[in-house]
């Protein structure tokens, strides 16, 4: 039997795809071993979003083929659409498949044997037009479930549209077939994950269906506790949507909504489909609606024309919004790219300052949410995630909880009382009642 590892970079709609080749192939009778568990095949799979995509590449089929020189490494993904030729020429690298192709590799790739020199299979992205249903399973104590891919945005900095073409969607019917048959396993919650989730609805490149009809479709589904959206647009995300899970007896008070400028002038560099003042109200309105709510937010510095003022202006944004964390990116030029083009480059050295300062801001924010939270009553998953004998979790809003590990906790709702955060800025809880049954 031959042995596969897997390796992912990237976002939570990776991990799902991932996971959905992973079970071809234990299908097709290969054993799923660890990275490091010298495997017959390596199946890599990229992202055109990380920072030095092609550095972190190389240095994984590296890794790959000092582990088991002998081995047969594909990749997958993003870049490996963006960039086949370039990836094609990485030594070692013996197949390189693109967004139409990685889930048919079976058919390109037949016996896994190295040839003479590495196959490329990556059409241009206007052919990738069919949606693959994909979820993650067995990974992680969460499951991800793809419920949109590609974009028909055109953001200014970002190569996604060009890596997995347009916007596109399941049914709902597909998709709450597939949460059922999610809710006979053992999963407790599920993440929606997608490029633009906010779009979906689009089947065949017309709109047939809207994200709200399918949040309520799935809050009937029996056998999940919890589904958490991951990523929504901050002009998508609709009060209509933001009362439902307000209401919702599943969908967890948890937003990460987008940002990436706090500066009106920069947004509109951006080619953002919103301004500041859409954003502040779209905050506003959870908050209204859900005072625990946990909100996420993505900002990235030194996207060309963000002078020290307009960067200001993200900052003092950013510091009066009742947030919970940030995600900052620090910005990188990109191929193919309007941004490319565009003057009022910053300084490398000047964007990591920027960064740095919204990432201590982070912080703050994330300990103020945290002290918001502090005597409350939560229920927490808790992970198979174990460190120095203690174990963690997620209550419904987002925050981090640190236990002592006890294996009968692993992937089970416990209801707990928020009591004290530690010096690593984890909340500690006091006494666990009995699980929480559902």
């Amino acid at each position: 039997m031959k042995k596969v590892a897997f390796y992912t970079l990237g976002c939570k709609l990776n991990f799902s795809e991932t996971s959905t080749i992973s079970r071809m192939f234990e299908d097709k009778g290969f054993q799923k071993v660890d990275f490091t568990e010298q495997p017959d095949i390596f199946v890599i799979n990229t992202c055109s979003v990380t920072e030095n995509a092609d550095k972190k590449c190389r240095k994984i089929v590296k890794e790959a083929k000092k582990i088991s020189p002998k081995s047969y490494v594909t990749i997958v993904g993003c870049y490996a659409q963006l960039k086949p030729k370039e990836i094609s020429e990485i030594k070692g690298v013996d197949a390189v498949l693109g967004a139409a192709e990685k889930f048919r590799l079976f058919d390109y790739l037949e016996d896994f044997t190295s040839k003479n020199e590495p196959q490329v299979f990556a059409s241009e992205i206007q052919e990738a037009k069919a949606y693959h249903a994909s979820h993650s399973y067995g990974d992680r104590t969460r499951t991800f479930l793809k419920v949109q891919d590609g974009c028909n945005y055109g953001c200014a900095f970002c190569t996604i549209p060009l890596a997995r073409g347009k916007s596109r969607s399941d049914s709902i019917e597909n998709i709450v077939e597939q949460a059922e048959a999610i809710g006979k396993t053992e999963v407790k919650e599920v993440v929606l994950t997608g490029v633009n989730i906010g779009d979906f609805g689009i089947q065949d490149g017309k709109r047939k269906e809207k994200f709200i009809d399918l949040i309520k479709a799935l809050d009937e589904v029996e056998g999940i506790d919890r589904f958490r959206i991951s990523s929504i647009e901050p002009n998508l995300l609709t009060n209509e949507v933001i009362e439902f899970v307000s209401q919702s007896k599943k969908f967890v008070p948890h937003f990460h909504v987008p940002l990436q400028s706090g500066s009106d002038n920069i947004l509109k560099r951006m080619n953002r489909r919103y301004l500041s003042d859409l954003y502040r109200d779209r905050v506003a309105t959870i908050k209204r609606l859900m005072p625990h709510c946990c909100i996420g937010v993505d900002v990235i510095t030194g996207f060309p024309g963000e002078t020290e003022e307009e960067f200001l202006k993200t900052y003092n944004f950013l510091n009066e919004l009742d947030i919970s964390y940030l995600h900052v990116f620090t910005y990188s030029e990109r191929p193919n790219t309007q941004a490319l083009d565009m003057d009022g480059e910053v300084p490398v050295a000047e964007r990591q300052q920027r960064s740095n300062m919204l990432r201590t801001l982070s912080e703050k924010k994330k300990r103020y949410f945290y002290e918001q939270n502090l005597s409350a009553q939560a229920s927490v998953l808790f992970e198979d995630d174990v460190e120095n004998g203690f174990m963690h979790g997620f209550t419904e809003n987002y925050v981090r909880v640190k236990a002592k590990y006890d294996p009968v906790l692993i992937n089970e709702l416990k209801a707990v009382q928020l009591t004290e955060i530690d010096s690593d800025g984890h909340m500690l809880v006091e006494e666990m009642e009995e699980v929480l049954v559902h």
